[in-house]
């Protein structure tokens, strides 16, 4: 079979670009060694956290934008609740990189939050136990993604939309053909 693009890996990352591929038209091979979902990879278990305003670097936040209406748009595919919106806190040092990261990337980009202290985040949700000291930023739109189901339902998307999926189908090596005219996949 001739495709335009093979994904090798259809865990977290791989079967979102499946996806996002095969509704674009391109016709698409998703190749994954293992089950789908399964626990050998990075996207393993029930959730992962999701925020806008990352502390790691403000220039994340237009992707996560982005990302939280790819989120909605999968649900409205998959008739499926992935995206949860609980809120999230992001606490350290007063003067420590997660703090102020996370502080500075919600002031810059104008996103809803609150500065708290150890002892309001104590108040507010009963199940920490923060050092008076410590600071938190709140994040009302931040939550989780319910990760294996999320990959389960980029597969399926991808399917309907014309992509090919197997599992246990291992990867034993490429090469390209003469001229650039692609590659050989062997499995």
């Amino acid at each position: 079979m001739v495709f335009d693009t093979i994904v090798v890996g259809v865990g977290g990352m791989g079967s979102a670009a499946c996806w996002h591929l095969a509704r674009r038209g391109r016709r698409v091979l998703g190749l994954e060694r293992f089950d789908i979902p399964h626990a050998m990879g990075s996207s393993h278990g029930v959730t992962r956290i999701i925020r806008l305003p990352y502390y790691e670097d403000p220039a994340y936040v237009p992707l996560l934008r982005r990302a939280y209406a790819l989120w909605r748009e999968l649900e409205e595919a998959s008739g499926e609740t992935l995206l949860v919106i609980t809120g999230s806190i992001d606490a350290g040092p007063e003067d420590g990189a997660i703090f102020n990261g996370a502080l500075g990337s919600a002031r810059l980009h104008g996103l809803p939050h609150e500065a708290l202290t150890g002892t309001e985040v104590n108040d507010r949700f009963p199940g920490y136990r923060l050092p008076a000291r410590t600071r938190a930023v709140f994040q009302p739109e931040g939550g989780f993604v319910l990760s294996e189901r999320a990959i389960v339902a980029h597969a399926n998307a991808a399917m309907s939309a014309g992509a090919v999926i197997r599992a246990r189908e291992r990867v034993l090596g490429w090469e390209a053909r003469p001229g650039g005219e692609g590659v050989v996949v062997n499995t």
